[in-house]
């Protein structure tokens, strides 16, 4: 069955006829790899073509919006066009009727592999000197509100992956805006082979800082203090709902008990006193808890500058959806792996302004705000790489 992400690459903007998928498809010049490889697809394509399919998608889309490649008629910085590739793509494999038997389980691996690839998960590269950074964006998101949705803090992904920082070197992954894809560890998946150690078989290295990005409301560029171990039931893109307390890390390393809240380790000072705009960066404090020994009781919940001692979250600064949960997740492998001062957190990023005719997908307007938001996004992820150059 179709997820409800795949069943939207058929739908079309007020007044279009065309699916707004297969148009920014083609407006990111993405058609040919989309195109292909369904065709593979209905020949000889095997688990591990697939994944390559994916990996070679996630490359196109840095080389693109890096200026190695010119493609489409869209602006470089625009994220929608991976995003509606790899959904359609998805679509292609989950339809797929191969020549030889295939189980629902298999099909759900290689989906896997094909989305981590495609995501630049299984990509993610450190030269074995000079300081590293690991950093995530995600998906856009409220599609149901409004198909041609952009997310700067996946734009920024794509600019930020295999920058370069003096002797730093920036790597970047991209996060889907699901709960299952949480629950079954995308977020250890990506992080956690960085922050375990050299016994564990799946280390591949050491980071020495790493934060999350996400978007949040128009003209706010938060460093979050906390982050919160629990959902708040806000629908993700496959319209499922998810309250509660955050799931474990399986198979990874974790605090026993889990915390409620963790708090930043990012060099915030740093990254204010950068200078960077055009707005305003700020340290976000403010979380909602249930004090201790309150918790579900609705008329308990309460809101205060830090967490108080034996409390219950609800929510921190940056909300209690899957934004939070990447900062939380994050900050709960560094701990779980004993990187107690690692610099690590979340920053979420300035909403964006879209063309006031509903039917448009892009404006000259409206690409020079994301820029401007992606631009200082990077000058912020830049700052905190200069602090490790001098530690």
């Amino acid at each position: 069955m179709l997820t409800v992400e795949e069943q939207r690459t058929t739908l079309s903007l007020p007044g279009r006829t065309a699916p707004l998928a297969r148009e920014l498809i083609e407006a990111g010049g993405f058609e040919g790899l989309v195109d292909d490889f369904t065709a593979e697809l209905s020949g000889s394509a095997d688990a591990a073509a697939i994944r390559e399919a994916g990996a070679s998608l996630w490359r196109t889309a840095v080389d693109r919006a890096q200026g190695r490649l010119t493609s489409g008629t869209i602006d470089p910085y625009d994220d929608r066009p991976l995003y509606w590739a790899r959904t359609a793509m998805s679509r292609a494999v989950r339809e797929w009727q191969p020549s030889y038997p295939l189980t629902d389980l298999q099909r759900r691996a290689i989906l896997r592999q094909f989305d981590y690839a495609s995501r630049g998960i299984d990509g993610v590269a450190f030269p074995a000197d000079g300081p590293k950074l690991l950093v995530s964006g995600f998906d856009t998101y409220s599609l149901d509100d409004s198909l041609r949705h952009s997310n700067p803090s996946g734009a920024a992904a794509l600019q930020l992956h295999g920058r370069k920082v003096g002797d730093v070197t920036i790597q970047a992954v991209i996060f889907p805006v699901n709960w299952t894809d949480f629950d079954q560890g995308v977020v250890e998946d990506a992080f956690g082979p960085w922050l375990v150690g050299p016994e564990d078989p799946r280390h591949r290295g050491a980071i020495d800082a790493f934060t999350t990005i996400s978007q949040t409301r128009r003209g706010h560029m938060h460093i979050e203090k906390w982050a919160g171990g629990f959902r708040g039931g806000s629908p993700d893109n496959n319209r499922a709902l998810n309250w509660g307390p955050i799931s474990a890390a399986a198979l990874w390393p974790q605090p026993q008990p889990s915390p409620q809240f963790i708090g930043t380790t990012l060099p915030y000072a740093e990254m204010i006193a950068a200078g960077t705009g055009p707005w305003p960066v700020t340290l976000n404090p403010g979380i909602t808890e249930w004090p201790a020994g309150t918790f579900p009781d609705p008329d308990a919940l309460r809101t205060a500058p830090d967490p108080s001692p034996g409390s219950h979250a609800a929510s921190a600064p940056g909300s209690n959806y899957l934004s939070n949960e990447s900062m939380y997740r994050t900050n709960r492998l560094r701990l779980g792996t004993g990187h107690a001062t690692m610099p690590g957190g979340h920053l979420h990023i300035s909403a964006l302004e879209y063309p006031a005719d509903p039917s448009a997908l892009t404006s000259p307007e409206f690409e020079a705000d994301r820029k401007a938001v992606v631009d200082q996004t990077v000058a912020l992820i830049e700052a905190v790489g200069k602090t490790l150059l001098f530690t």
